[in-house]
């Protein structure tokens, strides 16, 4: 019988070291560089790099990725538990070579890239010399593929692209994007839809505006418009109509890897929430002997540690069975879960801290923005809930009798159906006395 809740000396040594590293050399970049994402800043070319060459010699780069792509072909399981800490630090991703949406975009690049496509976008990527976008979203229904407007249309040798993209990530600083589109609108959204590779400097390709989130340094998120973007016939990704197929790729690991971070994220609000309460003092006593305030501490760990166990056992079930399908409901409870849990811990944080809680000098009110934003990246909560049920639902049958199975008088029947043998004696022992 195999069930553990420990983790290997070996990788335990790489665990702390990551804590250390990120703890000492990592977190302080935030506080003198702006996006992650911005890698041409002189001041990200100064500080990250060599941050990134110790990562390299310890062998812990790009992890997500097998061995023949550069990484260290680890298991979602040691993912969770390296993503943990690197989800308390803003430029960790970058740092470690595992950064949305570049991770997913190379994912996608490995398993639908021609050898072209591989040697002039995901290597690049691999190496950290470049950064990506993921450009599917619309403004007009948001994530909804059903209402997906941009289009590709073939003339010749060329794709010819029509639309807008909403929420573009990182589009500012990207080399290429990954974008969605309807080329054959007859086949719906299921099948009419294929990806495209578009490097940023095709003419026709235009930042809009681009958008920021809360206490993010930069607003890094656009919203682009294509207009007669002209790309070579050897520009999709993938197979026509494959855009499904092609995003699953990126969007079932990635939102466990969202979890894992948001882990860290919460668990670093729950610390600054129990230093605070053992450092301040008002009406004549600690906050930490405050009933109210120990019932938030008990409730934050209490709900971390239950989501911490949900997101090890789906990343477990994710290389126990290398089938996301057969995972999807857990992801699904995971991402719906994630939102609530990152709201309701820095809320309590913010809470105790007053009103330095609530202004930009203290981290809480980004990350109650931030728990929308989980709420709402690669699919609304609404939707994974309701996958969910669905899957759950596909394990029962509807009741066949008049009154269910849990009903007291008929399950006690069948209980003396059963037992008749052994209490039809005593019935009547009982009825000759």
């Amino acid at each position: 019988m195999a069930w553990d809740f420990e983790t290997d000396a070996d990788f335990q040594a790489e665990l702390d070291w990551i804590d250390h590293f990120v703890r000492e050399e990592v977190e302080p970049l935030e506080h003198v560089l702006g996006s992650p994402w911005n890698i041409h800043d002189p001041l990200f070319k100064r500080l990250v790099p060599p941050l990134q060459a110790q990562v390299r010699e310890r062998r812990l780069w790009a992890c997500h990725l097998g061995p023949e792509l550069g990484g260290a072909g680890y298991g979602q399981v040691r993912l969770a538990l390296i993503n943990e800490i690197l989800g308390r630090a803003l430029f960790a991703p970058i740092v470690f070579g595992c950064q949305a949406p570049d991770s997913g975009n190379g994912e996608i690049l490995a398993h639908f890239g021609s050898a072209e496509q591989k040697r002039r976008y995901l290597q690049p990527l691999l190496n950290g010399s470049i950064v990506s976008c993921f450009a599917m979203t619309e403004p007009q229904g948001g994530a909804d593929p059903n209402v997906f407007t941009t289009r590709a249309i073939r003339e010749g040798d060329q794709w010819v692209l029509n639309g807008e993209k909403w929420f573009a990530s990182n589009a500012r600083y990207a080399a290429f994007l990954i974008v969605m589109a309807v080329t054959d609108p007859e086949l719906g959204a299921h099948g009419g839809m294929s990806m495209f590779i578009v490097p940023a400097d095709t003419p026709g390709l235009i930042i809009e505006r681009n958008v920021g989130i809360a206490d993010d340094p930069q607003a890094t998120h656009a919203y682009l418009k294509l207009n007669d973007v002209r790309l070579s016939a050897d520009s999709m990704l993938g197979e026509p109509g494959q855009a499904f197929v092609v995003a699953q790729v990126r969007l079932g690991g990635g939102r466990v890897h969202h979890a894992m971070r948001v882990i860290g994220q919460a668990q670093k609000a729950l610390d600054a929430m129990c230093q605070r309460a053992l450092s301040r003092s008002t009406q004549g006593s600690r906050l930490a002997d405050k009933q109210l305030v120990q019932e938030k501490i008990a409730d934050s760990w209490i709900e971390l540690e239950q989501f911490r166990l949900l997101v090890m056992r789906t990343a477990w079930r994710i290389d126990k069975y290398q089938d996301y399908l057969k995972v999807r409901k857990d992801i699904a409870a995971v991402k719906a879960a994630m939102p609530k849990v990152l709201h309701d811990i820095a809320a309590r944080a913010l809470q105790v801290h007053g009103c330095l809680g609530v202004s930009d000098e203290m981290p809480f009110a980004g990350l109650i923005i931030r728990s929308f934003q989980m709420g709402l990246a690669d699919g609304p909560t609404e939707v994974h809930k309701i996958t969910l049920a669905k899957q759950l639902l596909r394990d029962y049958s509807p009741e066949t009798e008049m009154f269910p199975t849990c009903h007291r008088p008929t399950a006690a029947r069948a209980a003396r159906a059963k037992f008749h043998e052994v209490l039809q004696p005593l019935a009547r022992a009982e009825g000759d006395a």
